[in-house]
């Protein structure tokens, strides 16, 4: 973890505890699922938490060994209940009910940009969220060409 992403941890967790303290309001308790199937949390936030400082909090507690790791939160995206989470919208403005599931947990599935392939690759990935892709398995070490496969969100 950079300095950078320490900062900006800290920022968003000083606002957690900001909304822990405000009285009457209800905490969403959310995990993120990973690509691999592993989870990261759960944890509680606040209603008005940005799903921006969530992708800050999921950068800065991505696993070390995983191969994919996104490198800025526009490398990755927030699905929830089938729908693309915006950056600059909070939780309740993204509609994600704090009663869904009384003392629930609400998963959140996390969607990586793959990095950027080199020219002599085939499959390409582009920078707008319509064809924002995501390497769903690599090609086999043994397979006599280099393939990879894709879903297109």
């Amino acid at each position: 973890m950079n300095t950078e992403q320490l900062q900006k941890f800290l920022r968003s967790s000083v606002w957690n505890l900001v909304f822990l303290v405000m009285a009457g309001e209800e905490m969403i308790e959310i995990k993120f699922r990973l690509f691999d199937g592993t989870d990261l949390g759960p944890n509680k936030y606040h209603p008005a938490t940005t799903v921006e400082s969530l992708k800050e909090i999921i950068l800065t507690q991505w696993p070390q060994d995983k191969e994919n790791a996104p490198k800025t939160i526009n490398d990755m995206k927030l699905i929830n209940a089938g729908r693309i989470l915006e950056n600059n919208k909070t939780l309740a403005e993204s509609r994600v009910s704090v009663g869904e599931l009384p003392g629930g947990v609400i998963t959140m599935h996390v969607v990586v940009r793959p990095p950027v392939s080199d020219k002599n690759n085939d499959c390409k990935s582009s920078n707008t969220d319509k064809d924002f892709m995501f390497v769903t398995e690599k090609a086999q070490t043994d397979s006599p060409k280099n393939r990879c496969a894709c879903s297109i969100l």
